[in-house]
């Protein structure tokens, strides 16, 4: 199964686990990664901060990007991030959704449209329950779940949530995470 898009949520504690999931990635990643953290900052602090710390091109998403493999997109402060069609990225100021803006529900659900089979989704550290949806729509279109054991999450709620749905994930402490989508998806392929 080929992987297209890697999306990501994360709430409480998720400046840190962002970092580490980074980190273990593979830098010849197959595919972008789209995130969504609940956040208020100003533009680029956090895509500054996690480019420092982790080496990856990082950078807040802007209403119809072209997605590039080896990047990773942040969702802006006040404004949901959606999969648009393959490829691209739309921004909406719709209502908040599970009292967030941006919802990981809304851009979990819209990569699942796009991407169908080609979706890992991944729910990590957070106090409520959004994504728990959002990572169901993946499932039931083909795509694959991953969510941070509650045991290693700073705050358990979100990946409880998710669990809670019944999906079939693949559950696993954070610093394991990105290996295994390594593994999913396996390196860029190096233009000739």
């Amino acid at each position: 199964m080929a992987c297209g898009i890697v999306v990501v949520g994360s709430s409480w504690g998720g400046v840190t686990a962002l970092g580490r999931l980074l980190k273990g990635l593979p830098v010849d990643l197959a595919a972008p990664v789209v995130v969504v953290q609940h956040r208020r900052d100003a533009p680029s602090v956090l895509a500054r901060l996690l480019e420092q710390q982790t080496g990856w091109r990082v950078c807040d998403a802007a209403d119809k990007d072209a997605l590039v493999a080896g990047t990773v997109y942040l969702a802006p402060a006040g404004y949901h991030l959606l999969i648009e069609r393959p490829g691209h990225l739309s921004l909406s100021t719709e209502g908040p959704v599970r009292f967030a803006r941006p919802s990981i529900d809304v851009l979990f659900e819209s990569a699942a449209a796009a991407y169908r089979r080609g979706v890992i989704g991944v729910v990590l550290t957070g106090t409520n329950d959004d994504g728990a949806a959002g990572l169901a729509a993946v499932v039931a279109r083909g795509g694959r779940a991953v969510v941070e054991d509650p045991a290693s999450a700073e705050r358990p709620a979100m990946p409880l949530a998710a669990l809670a749905t019944g999906i079939a994930a693949t559950v696993l402490p954070l610093d394991d995470i990105g290996a295994h989508i390594g593994t999913l998806c396996g390196p860029a392929a190096i233009p000739a």
